[in-house]
């Protein structure tokens, strides 16, 4: 990597000129827009001297409240020219964490938008993106050249939060450095080019979003960027702009998959690539996306905020074909070691990587705690195969004990997605006496399905050892999301524990033998 560092919010600077779009804007259905690159750098530049103009310093933090638009990027990378930093705040955060994360990163201005305005804490300024008057964003925006600044070495781009699901949201402080190490490499990886169109629905406060739009500006590429993600509409635009990556996680994809009536009969042979993140995928899925997408490479893609999601996805020094379930082959420059594993193939994922976060906001302890001379310790479990191909097993925090045999939920999910019936499987514990911890599972079945509980209990008992199967089986039309789009466990795990004692006479159950 270059030892001069450059600005993250400059990346596609070579395109400043062009005037194609890099932003279709479809947020609002009924009125889309088109934004090219010279509007786009335009508008990036005018963000920086307006922000200066009020007195903003090098390092001021500033946040951005805001649902998917355009001017989010605007105001993202825009802000960074000036070397401010944008805290990227979710919008779906209670009131609470969202005061505390503003106090926390000490923001001194928030971007927000009327239907965001009410969660803003008091005594802040504010910018409504979408008003339209003197006090408005528009008005704020001050066109004219503009020279960003060079970044020193760790200098802090910006900050994101995790989701908080364990307790408070803790800030992560990413430099300059990381991030075009970041956008650098996996747009690279992955072959971006002016020709690619992605469409990108996931929250653009989430690091799988803005990874994705990484990818874009350093290709020179085109985003159709939706507002939320609507399976109807996502599948609809994938027709309409003939867009060569489809990106999300398994759960958009599933649901993408039911949408028959529109996905039959059109040829997508133009979907040159489709990735996978935030969750594993099982087999039935990676089947009917491979048959949807006939020309499409189909990688399945791993990353933490912390590192800077740049770790995996690469094809095998030697050529070898990806296994269906492996999250590729190490990224150049990252390094890797397992802890606590049976063997030195099997553990805690630890990663030293050019794209490490500086430390967490204000919090020394958790630093030290997770960030030891360079290594981070990921809390997922993984392991690698003789050929070099890496696989995710589970969070550490996921895996339960029962009987004395380790359960990882995700090994018992994909077991039960393999049987055809079933879309997705969620497997958490709830507590017994004897045994310790059993296995239950939340289903959602594919439209006309008959299967039964004891159907599934079956399959569990052909398919896999006798401990993992679900001594229950709760049926339900779709799984909970957490604010960051992931599958709620927690909220699983609270509602399994009640309907499981609620339909239990004894707790405890003899394991049955596997026949």
């Amino acid at each position: 990597m270059s030892s001069l560092i450059q600005n993250l919010g400059c990346i596609a600077s070579e395109y400043r000129d062009k005037t194609y779009p890099v932003i279709i804007d479809v947020t609002n259905p009924e009125k889309k827009r088109e934004i090219t690159y010279q509007e786009y750098h335009a508008s990036c530049d005018a963000v920086a001297k307006g922000l200066l103009n009020l007195g903003l310093k090098e390092g001021t933090r500033i946040g951005i409240l805001s649902g998917n638009r355009a001017e989010f990027l605007e105001i993202f990378y825009g802000s960074m020219r000036a070397g401010i930093v944008p805290v990227l705040l979710n919008i779906l955060q209670t009131q609470d964490n969202l005061e505390w994360m503003v106090k926390n990163s000490d923001v001194q201005l928030i971007f927000c938008e009327s239907v965001t305005r009410d969660k803003c804490p008091a005594n802040i300024k504010l910018i409504e993106i979408d008003d339209i008057g003197p006090t408005g964003y528009e008005a704020f925006k001050d066109y004219g050249a503009f020279t960003a600044i060079t970044p020193t070495y760790s200098q802090e781009a910006f900050q994101a939060y995790t989701s908080g699901s364990t307790g408070r949201p803790k800030g992560v402080s990413l430099s300059h450095r990381a991030h075009v190490f970041v956008a650098e490499t996996i747009s690279r990886d992955r072959n971006f080019c002016p020709d690619d169109r992605m469409i990108v629905a996931a929250p653009l406060y989430h690091k799988h979003a803005m990874n994705s739009i990484k990818c874009v500006l350093v290709g020179g590429s085109t985003v159709i960027l939706m507002r939320k993600f609507d399976a109807k509409k996502y599948v609809e635009y994938i027709t309409e702009y003939q867009s060569t990556v489809v990106s999300g996680v398994p759960t958009m994809f599933a649901m993408m998959m039911q949408q028959q009536e529109l996905l039959e009969g059109n040829d997508y042979s133009f979907v040159r690539l489709v990735t996978l993140g935030g969750a594993p995928a099982s087999d039935v899925l990676i089947d009917e996306v491979a048959i949807k997408f006939p020309k499409a490479e189909i990688v399945k893609i791993y990353g933490i905020t912390e590192a800077s999601s740049a770790l995996f996805g690469s094809n095998h020094k030697s050529n070898l074909i990806r296994p269906r379930h492996s999250i590729g082959w190490p990224i150049a420059d990252n390094e890797f070691k397992f802890v606590g594993g049976e063997n030195e193939n099997q553990g805690v994922l630890y990663v030293r990587s050019p794209g490490m976060m500086n430390g967490y906001v204000n919090n020394s302890d958790e630093t030290h705690k997770k960030l030891q001379d360079g290594w981070y310790n990921t809390g997922d479990i993984l392991r690698k195969d003789e050929a070099g191909w890496y696989f995710f097993v589970g969070r550490s925090d996921d895996m339960f004990v029962s009987s004395g045999h380790n359960i990882y939920p995700l090994e018992v999910e994909l077991m039960l997605e393999r049987h055809p019936e079933i879309a997705q499987a969620v497997v958490v514990p709830v507590p017994d006496e004897i045994k310790y911890r059993l296995p239950v599972a939340f289903v959602v079945l594919n439209k006309d399905s008959k299967l039964t509980e004891e159907d599934i209990k079956a399959h569990a008992l052909k398919s896999a050892p006798p401990y993992q199967y679900p001594r229950r089986v709760f049926f339900v039309d779709a799984l909970p999301l957490n604010t960051i789009g992931k599958i709620d466990r927690k909220t699983l795990e609270v509602r399994g524990i009640d309907m499981y004692n609620a339909g239990q006479v004894n707790v405890s159950e003899t394991t049955p033998t596997k026949k």
